[in-house]
């Protein structure tokens, strides 16, 4: 393999922020932030919206979005003259 062009994969943690899950996974994500892990070593962090854990798909949970607005917004916009 040539040498420096690949990214640098390591282990990340990554936080949910609406639900403070946290998981650690290998990635190439670059960052600059990084917390301590329950095992003492610290490791790059990456804050994520939306995990497993606050997903409604995942969590069986429905959550009611205002789509409608949306929708008519898109066909005001794009509607032909």
């Amino acid at each position: 393999m040539k040498k420096d062009i690949h990214p640098n994969y390591r282990e990340v943690v990554f936080l949910d922020t609406s639900s403070e899950y946290k998981f650690i996974t290998k990635s190439t994500i670059d960052t600059k932030e990084t917390i301590e892990w329950e095992d003492g070593k610290e490791y790059p962090l990456v804050k994520i919206e939306v995990s497993s854990a606050s997903h409604p798909f995942y969590t069986g949970k429905k959550m009611l979005l205002d789509t409608a607005g949306r929708v008519e917004k898109f066909n005001r916009r794009y509607k032909k003259n």
